[in-house]
């Protein structure tokens, strides 16, 4: 190759880099192609006509590219890390993860390598293996949100496919190697069958719900989720005026709105999540909404609300006490409580128990004793199935009780 036909090919490849940093892969595409057939040994252009043929869908011809840049001496590890990435897209899964390991062999440093391996393993099951890369990832990103809910997920499904203990001493580790991550500290005390806060971390909650709101919709659909439908109904039933001023307590994304906005002359919504409030915003059907813990914000508004909705809100505090005299506080005398729990066995003994999901479940007789505690007259108390998970359908309590008039 005469440098006078090198200068073009690293002309063109340089305007395709142009491009594609622009997104405009369509438009890169062709000109990495020109570049190649002028020079096929630009390893670094091979690897970068993978990434936009890749972007164009194009994954069998990425995956070309990529071991074309291999073969043209790029080992570095970005190359064999790419090539997995699109293998898995194109699920050939044995061959990608040859490839994460090829690449981590070569830049074992590479957390997103480690991370991506792990979500390999996960879709071939091999749910050991993937908390093991998943805690590598982490060993070099100890703070990265997405390798923690990714390892969350993997001991939650290890746990309930027979792998009790071994998901109890990963997440064991989990927790001893990051005492400060709120996810570690919730899910893996549940996992690993220790003790749980009385409450899960209000930071726990906060990151669950960031990284879920884009697809809590249709996650909750896909569960056939009842929870908002059964409280509309408790309130339909009950019929209750039609100018209260209303709270939706964790109201998430607003799937309760529509149920409370006929009955609200004020609608007020507050959560813990701000990507959850900025899809419930959203909807238009709120007067305000409010980016707060929940106990605080009751306790700090009393005597605001004629009724305060919590649909599958206390599912995320065992005890019960301190959020029910919070919502004692916020209604006015007459006004009215209705939420969701999900219901523990009685067989069971406990009042409350957190389950490997983060969730916890409630003894009804447990209920009925932290309202009366609380100062709330139980109006009623019903069993219903709040959504299926795993396939099965998950029963809990449908409650409306009530501040005394007097």
């Amino acid at each position: 190759m005469t440098g006078a036909a090198l200068l073009p090919a690293v002309k063109l490849s340089r305007q395709a880099d142009a491009l594609a940093a622009g997104g405009d892969a369509a438009g890169a595409e062709p000109l990495y192609a020109q570049a190649l057939a002028a020079d096929p040994t630009l390893a670094g252009t091979h690897n970068n006509h993978g990434n936009a043929l890749r972007a164009l869908g194009r994954l069998e011809e990425a995956a070309t590219a990529y071991r074309a840049a291999v073969a043209h001496g790029l080992h570095e590890g970005m190359a064999h890390y790419n090539l997995g990435s699109v293998l898995r897209q194109a699920e050939r899964r044995e061959a990608a993860e040859a490839a994460f390991r090829q690449a981590l062999a070569l830049r074992p440093d590479h957390a997103e390598a480690w991370n991506n391996c792990g979500n390999l393993l996960r879709d071939l099951g091999r749910f050991g293996g993937a908390a093991v890369d998943y805690r590598r990832a982490l060993a070099l990103r100890p703070d990265w949100a997405d390798a923690h809910d990714n390892l969350s997920a993997v001991l939650y499904l290890l746990h309930e496919q027979g792998g009790e203990e071994d998901a109890a001493t990963l997440a064991r580790l989990w927790r001893r190697d990051h005492p400060g991550n709120p996810l570690a500290r919730h899910i893996g005390a549940a996992i690993a069958g220790e003790e749980a806060d009385t409450r899960a971390p209000d930071d726990y909650v906060r990151q669950t719900f960031d990284l879920f709101a884009e697809e809590f919709d249709r996650k909750l659909a896909e569960l056939d989720y009842r929870a908002p439908a059964l409280l509309a109904g408790l309130l339909s039933d009950d019929a209750p005026a039609a100018d209260l001023d209303v709270l939706d307590a964790g109201c998430g994304t607003g799937l309760c709105a529509a149920a409370l906005r006929p009955y609200a002359r004020r609608l007020v919504g507050v959560d813990l999540s701000d990507g959850m409030l900025e899809r419930a915003r959203g909807r238009g059907l709120y007067d305000a909404l409010h980016e707060a813990e929940l106990v605080g914000f009751l306790t700090g508004h009393r005597q605001a609300f004629d009724l305060v909705m919590a649909a599958d809100v206390f599912c995320y505090f065992g005890s019960l006490d301190e959020a029910l005299a919070a919502a004692r506080a916020a209604l006015r005398p007459g006004g009215r409580l209705a939420f969701t729990v999900e219901e523990l066995d009685p067989a069971d003994g406990r009042p409350h128990r957190v389950a490997t999901h983060g969730r916890y479940a409630h003894a009804e007789a447990y209920v009925r004793a932290a309202l009366a505690g609380a100062g709330l007259v139980l109006l009623r108390c019903g069993h219903d199935r709040l959504r299926f998970e795993s396939g099965e359908p998950v029963m809990g309590l449908v409650v409306l009780a009530e501040r005394p008039a007097a």
